[in-house]
């Protein structure tokens, strides 16, 4: 890198050739943006529980979010990726999982499928923010963390005001910073003061304003918005009134059979049958706290600009998983329906298209591989995802030709290019359902019934067989009964 006192004599210089011209007017010193890096930053900026349609840009029109809108227009945005599932309601914990991995859900070991909730990541595989710190990677993290407190010290050369848990309230959370010893004793956490968007955002910026420009930095920004309790601020909460917003077109009374899973934690923040009026003030709790979570991401963004690393930094923002409110009667995320599997995805920075959508399907674990293949680093051995760098350079693409999705023991799921087949096992009884994607995203008609596709039910029912061997997904309560 270029000696600073170099480029202060530079500037002398040239200051002094502007009066020997007569410079007639003063104009304020540019700041000078140092020469890139040689390999690219990583900013990685996770939402919990945002459905991949709760950005105005991406076809929402109640919802307001300047600043994804903007990433939209200067990146590629990936419109069917999704979530595996998870063998326990907090989906959040398994997903995170896979995302630092870069594993399939039944490729975590031990195997987790009557795991209580946490899914800890213990050293059993290089993580992502490892494989950049042998790199050379400045690694930092804050934010919610809910796989164990040795996978920070395993991954992070630095951390700062990092909850350790699954849901909380947005206000008070106990934060932690980095200790290369691994241990965070309980009675050294300090209560976050601000809203949790605004405190991990915060603790980011600082992160890149201090970190030199000559070092290559990978942050991975986990929030805990917009997962309830629904908190925004109220000067967001103001932005939206609830009586103008629209109700989803797929809202039910109630799920129209058992899917297993119809009255845990979740799906009991409000009654049945689902009143839409009560679901409207979801909407706009959910919506002001994305709006506010979009406000501090804008922040973070600002702050590449301002340190000149804007043009040399990977940005990609997504979800741990969706959520329901209202959508076929369900509130959660635990279900395998659109609204809850799948995830927004956008990825902006050298390298990436601008402005451009892709269908291909995608599993939000695949970003592991797809960081290190557009950085040029070599992905461990322990990673079994894939990469979207062929589905970034083309749009025909195939990166994945079905996905496979999983729910405890009462829910399974294969979808292709145009067909999602859902099969529940729940008390001995099985129930199928089929949609047509293509024609019916909103899941509201189910042919698994008509004859005419009675083949490509036979079919799909085959391939899901097939590809739970591959996944290695042996859920005896579920396929014993199936």
């Amino acid at each position: 890198m270029m000696n600073p006192f170099f480029w202060a004599r530079m500037r002398r210089l040239a200051a002094g050739t502007l009066l020997l011209v007569g410079a007639v007017a003063f104009q304020a010193e540019p700041t000078l943006t140092p020469p890139p890096v040689t390999r690219p930053n990583v900013l990685i900026l996770l939402a919990d529980d945002m459905t991949f349609n709760a950005i105005r840009a991406a076809g929402n029109p109640d919802i307001l979010t300047p600043t994804l809108d903007s990433l939209m227009g200067v990146g590629t945005t990936f419109t069917r990726a999704c979530i595996m599932g998870g063998p326990v309601p907090a989906i959040c914990s398994p997903s995170r999982a896979m995302l630092l991995t870069g594993r399939p859900l039944y490729r975590l070991e031990p195997p987790y499928p009557n795991n209580p909730g946490q899914f800890p990541l213990e050293g059993r595989y290089e993580l992502l923010p490892e494989t950049f710190r042998k790199a050379g990677y400045t690694t930092f993290t804050t934010g919610k963390h809910h796989n164990g407190k040795k996978e920070l010290s395993l991954g992070y050369t630095q951390a700062k005001s990092v909850y350790f848990g699954g849901m909380g309230q947005h206000v008070g959370l106990p934060l932690f910073d980095h200790n290369p010893t691994g241990h965070y004793p309980a009675d050294q956490a300090r209560p976050m003061a601000r809203h949790s968007s605004e405190e991990f955002a915060g603790a980011t910026i600082d992160f890149i304003r201090q970190v030199p420009h000559e070092q290559p930095f990978l942050a991975y920004v986990p929030f805990t918005a917009p997962h309830d309790p629904r908190q925004p601020p109220a000067a967001y909460r103001a932005r939206y009134d609830a009586a103008r917003l629209n109700l989803p077109k797929n809202l039910m009374p109630d799920h129209p059979f058992d899917n297993g899973e119809l009255h845990i934690r979740d799906e009991e923040l409000l009654p049945h049958p689902r009143d839409p009026r009560r679901i409207r003030e979801e909407l706009t709790d959910y919506y002001a706290l994305i709006t506010h979570l979009d406000a501090q991401i804008g922040r973070i963004l600002a702050a590449l600009r301002a340190t000149g690393r804007a043009e040399n930094t990977l940005v990609v923002f997504a979800a741990d998983n969706g959520l329901a409110l209202g959508q076929h009667g369900l509130l959660g995320k635990q279900n395998l329906y659109e609204h809850s599997i799948r995830v927004p995805m956008i990825w902006a920075g050298p390298g990436v298209p601008k402005g451009q959508k892709r269908a291909a399907l995608a599993y939000l674990h695949d970003v592991y591989p797809t960081l290190c293949e557009l950085v040029g680093i070599q992905p461990p051995a322990s990673v079994q995802s894939k990469s979207l760098v062929p589905a970034l350079r083309s749009a025909w693409a195939v990166i994945h030709p079905t996905l496979y999705f999983s729910y405890r023991n009462v829910q399974r799921a294969l979808r292709d290019e145009r067909y999602k087949l859902i099969e529940y096992v729940v008390k001995g009884r099985r129930t199928t359902q089929l949609f047509d994607e293509q024609t019916d995203p909103l899941e509201l008609t189910n042919l698994a019934s008509d004859p005419r596709q009675a083949d490509r039910v036979k079919a799909m029912r085959a391939e899901l067989l097939k590809t739970r061997l591959a996944e290695g997904d042996t859920t005896a309560t579920f396929w014993n009964q199936f």
